[in-house]
């Protein structure tokens, strides 16, 4: 078809699976165990219907002042939208315009490529070290902007404070954009470092440490000068990216700080039992810093455990890329849905050393 040579052709960023069978056990896309705050179903319970004939506030100014109070930050430094892989897109298209090539790591989240790709911005890949870490000198060069996840996706690994800092001293030039999807669940937030870099922007999201992966809430933190501009392109694109509901559940979470703070650590506490009990079992488990554990089992191929796993009801995330194929991403869900995961694991590798 001669309209086909008008189409923009990308390699779209492929999901977790969604199973819809009853009885799966899902742990290959990182949601929340546990359900949101109290004050969300409160919110959802008198949900004036009425009123969704209406448009949203358009700048969401009841969740950024939320935002603003919980992270000691001004309102006009803080940025919403539909979940973070919207705020992150939206900083691609803003921020990297200079024509050099912007940084990520070579193993990340894989939707920096597919936004570079998009936006036609040229990138390149600095490769992790041998233990999966990031060399802060790769990232002291010339650029036309960087973005990494801490702790990074899908390892589980932080890099400590200070290398971010030094990657953010090291580039005033660029904008330097940090990806804390899963800094809750144990890693250390590089929002301090806002007040002294107007070129940093921290993203996070509602999706993982605040149980609302379905009504898609991500954030930005950042300087007045970098909000604005990504305000800017905001309202170029779509003035009503929230919905009414998203900002008011969203607010009533943030507001509910000591349910916050038990989830999460309900969660680390799993994690850390479910990777001893892994590594009893032969398995090498990665530090993760985050609500899912990367692991590998030298006697038996990632690919043929996620097989089994799959066959069992159990779903789990296998990447297929070099340098992590193999290895297994699972998520952590509650103590119950793990003890299912490790009971499987236990009779598999029983199985097979008969």
């Amino acid at each position: 078809m001669m309209w086909e040579k008008k189409v923009r052709r990308v390699v779209p960023y492929t999901p977790g699976e969604q199973p819809g069978t009853e009885g799966i056990l899902k742990l290959n896309t990182n949601e929340n165990p546990y359900p949101p705050a109290p004050g969300v179903e409160a919110v959802l319970a008198r949900a004036d219907v009425e009123k969704l004939r209406l448009y949203p506030d358009p700048e969401a100014l009841a969740l950024r002042m939320a935002l603003a109070a919980r992270y000691g930050v001004e309102p006009e430094q803080v940025f919403v939208g539909v979940g973070s892989d919207d705020v992150l897109a939206m900083a691609f298209l803003t921020f990297f315009n200079g024509g050099e090539p912007i940084l990520f790591p070579d193993v990340s989240y894989s939707f920096y490529e597919v936004w570079a790709s998009l936006f036609g911005i040229p990138y390149r890949c600095p490769a992790l070290d041998e233990r999966f870490r990031i060399r802060t000198e790769d990232y002291l060069t010339d650029n036309g902007g960087i973005v990494f996840p801490n702790p990074n996706a899908p390892t589980g690994l932080m890099l400590p404070l200070s290398e971010v800092e030094r990657i953010v001293a090291g580039n005033p030039d660029s904008v330097v954009i940090v990806d804390e999807a899963y800094v809750d669940f144990g890693g250390e937030s590089a929002l301090p470092l806002v007040k002294r870099y107007d070129n940093l922007l921290v993203v996070q999201t509602f999706s993982k440490s605040r149980s609302l992966a379905g009504l898609r809430i991500g954030f930005a933190i950042g300087s007045k000068r970098l909000i604005g501009y990504l305000n800017d392109v905001k309202f170029s694109f779509n003035s009503y990216t929230m919905s009414r509901l998203a900002i008011a559940c969203g607010r009533a979470s943030v507001e509910d700080e000591a349910y916050f703070e038990e989830t999460v650590g309900r969660i680390v506490q799993t994690r850390e039992r479910v990777r001893g009990e892994l590594e009893k079992l032969g398995f090498c488990v990665l530090d993760s810093r985050t609500n899912f554990l990367f692991i590998t089992h030298e006697g038996v191929p990632a690919a043929t455990l996620f097989e089994a796993l799959r066959s069992a009801g159990i779903f789990v995330r296998y990447f297929p890329k070099p340098r992590i194929d193999g290895y297994l991403r699972v998520t952590v869900g509650t103590e119950e849905q793990m003890d299912r995961f490790l009971a499987f694991l236990k009779n598999y590798l029983k199985d097979r050393s008969l």
